[in-house]
Formats: C-alpha cells, sequence, structure tokens
C-alpha cells in the first residue's frame, strides 16, 4: 500500500471515529429522553419490531434486525419498495416501527409510514434532520449528528451507515441487558457453528455409561493399566466406596509406577487425589479453557454429579471435533 492510500485509509477511519464520538455525545445528551422512550416502547410491545429502509440504509436495518433477533427481540425486515406491494401485510397492530433513512426523505418509506399510522403504531427512526418529512412523522426520533462523511466527495453514505449501525447495537445491547438475556439464552437462538458449539452444555459432548474408564481405589495396577488401554482415555477413574470419584491415574502417573509390582500396588496408593473436574450444566467453551488453562494442559476431564459420582469422561477431542480450539 502506498502512503498516500495509508493516509486516505487512516482519514477514513479518524473520520468515522470522530463521528462516533459525536454519536456518543449525542446519546448521552440531548438523545437520553428518546432513546430511553424507544427502549420502553420496544420492550413493552406485544409483537415485533420492524425495520426498514431503502438503500445503503436498509442493509444496515437488516444488520441491525439480525443482532435484534439474535438477542431476544424479535424482530423483522421490512423492504420499503416491497411493503407497498403487498409486504404491508407482515405489519400487524401489536409492532413498533423503526425506520432508518440518513436524509428523512426517502420516498419509499411513505406508504409504511401511512400504514403505520392507520394502526396507530409506535413508530421510531434513525435519521440526522430533525426538520425533515421522516422525523416529524414518527413518535420518537432518534437524531444523528449530522457528521461528515469519510468519503472525500461527501456523497457515499460511509459515516452516516456506522453511526446507524453504532446506535442499532447500542439499541440491541440495552435491550438485551434490560431483558437479563444470558449466555443460556444465547445458545438457545445459535444452536449451529462454532459459536453454538461453545454454548452448548458439556454433557452435549461427553461420553458416559460403560464408555467411561472407572476403577475401584483397591484395584491392581495391573487392572488400571488394562482399563487405561480398553477405554483410550489416557486415564481412569478411581472411585470410592460409595461410587464417589476420589482420584485419578493418568498415562503420566503410571510411568513412574512402573517399576513396583503391578499385581499388589493399588490404584489408591498411585492416583492424583485432586483431578480437575466439570459439571454437566457447564458449557464447552467453559469446560475448554478449564483445560487449556493450566501449566500443564488436560486431556481429559471427569463431569461429576452433586454427589461427585461421575456421569461422563470428555477428552479434549471432542471439543477440537466440535470446532473448539
Amino acid at each position: 500500500m502506498t502512503s498516500s492510500s495509508l493516509s486516505t485509509a487512516c482519514r477514513a477511519l479518524q473520520t468515522e471515529r470522530q463521528g462516533l464520538e459525536q454519536l456518543e455525545a449525542c446519546l448521552r445528551g440531548p438523545m437520553q429522553e428518546g432513546f430511553e422512550a424507544a427502549l420502553t416502547a420496544i420492550l413493552s410491545m406485544k409483537g415485533r419490531l420492524i425495520l426498514t429502509g431503502m438503500g445503503k440504509s436498509g442493509h444496515i436495518g437488516r444488520k441491525i434486525n439480525a443482532t435484534l433477533a439474535s438477542t431476544g427481540t424479535p424482530s423483522l425486515f421490512l423492504h420499503p419498495a416491497e411493503a407497498a406491494h403487498g409486504d404491508l401485510g407482515m405489519v400487524e397492530a401489536d409492532d413498533v416501527i423503526l425506520y432508518l433513512s440518513n436524509s428523512g426523505e426517502t420516498n419509499e418509506l411513505a406508504p409504511v409510514l401511512l400504514h403505520a399510522a392507520r394502526l396507530n403504531l409506535t413508530q421510531i427512526a434513525f435519521t440526522t434532520r430533525a426538520s425533515s418529512t421522516l422525523a416529524q412523522s414518527v413518535q420518537i426520533p432518534l437524531i444523528l449528528p449530522a457528521a461528515p462523511e469519510a468519503c472525500p466527495m461527501g456523497l457515499a453514505p460511509t459515516t452516516s451507515c456506522l453511526l446507524q449501525l453504532a446506535l442499532g447495537d447500542a439499541l440491541a445491547i440495552a435491550l438485551l441487558e434490560r431483558r437479563g438475556f444470558n449466555a443460556h439464552d444465547f445458545g438457545l437462538l445459535h444452536p449451529a457453528g462454532t459459536l453454538g458449539a461453545q454454548l452448548r452444555p458439556v454433557s452435549n459432548f461427553m461420553h458416559t455409561g460403560q464408555d467411561m474408564p472407572l476403577g475401584h481405589e483397591n484395584m491392581s495396577l495391573r487392572a488400571v493399566i488394562l482399563e487405561i488401554t480398553h477405554k483410550s482415555f489416557g486415564c481412569i477413574g478411581i472411585l470410592d466406596d460409595e461410587g464417589r470419584l476420589a482420584g485419578l491415574i493418568s498415562d503420566g502417573d503410571l510411568r513412574p509406577a512402573l517399576d513396583r509390582d503391578l499385581d499388589n500396588t493399588t490404584a489408591v496408593e498411585i492416583m492424583n487425589r485432586t483431578p480437575l473436574t466439570g459439571t454437566a450444566d457447564m458449557r464447552a467453551q467453559d469446560i475448554r479453557h478449564l483445560m487449556n488453562d493450566r501449566p500443564v494442559p488436560v486431556n481429559s476431564l471427569f463431569i461429576l454429579d452433586e454427589e461427585r459420582r461421575p456421569v461422563g469422561i470428555l477428552h479434549l477431542h471432542d471439543l477440537l471435533r466440535a470446532g473448539l480450539s
């Protein structure tokens, strides 16, 4: 990249950063009351939040819609041009409308405005012009700062789109917090992909029943070796008389003990009495961090119930196969 191009790119970022600083100041000042009103309207609605916008604002609206829907706010995107050709049927009496238009004079929004007025819906707008038709037509206009576009001609929507997106993110996160939406809720809405795997409970990945390598405290060292070899987890869980996990023997624990009498040395003599363990309600990402964030990473980990009885075992490879690294 030439120095001239780099300077241009950095100047664009600086312009947009200054726009974000203006937006934050606006949110802490003149927009504060309207933002709170928007939160209240969305949280109290019985229907969905309908987002609509044309051109670049429409693209931003689609992204905000996706963020809202994935964080607990029922929402959908309505294309304003399609709205006038039947898609107004998507809008119902319990919905709230959120318009995005930098100028506030987007002609394609007119049919949606009229339909929303007929239904007496609460309407919110992101726009930069308080005197615009859009701002004057809705109950909750959120007026963005008229920050310079990063485009040197001042024509390509750049800073203005970023401010719409940032305000949408701010709205979504504020709604998320007000709803008490947590990682468990997030996981229910994101069952697929690496993100979904991270948020699923470890019970979805663990091996149970006869697959677990287990033995008693009085088990001979020879039997320990056979069980570790047979189950292929590189370890064995050692149980007390009540079936609770008393300790663990790994391949690493075995090596220093191989010069002992294999038939007369018992598991309790060489086991690790404080092995790393987890519980079935832990998320996969928490288990991954637990296994990795050790001076020596742990490859296998037993999952215990409230009585410290093993209900499963997890190998690091189980997480790797699910896409967690």
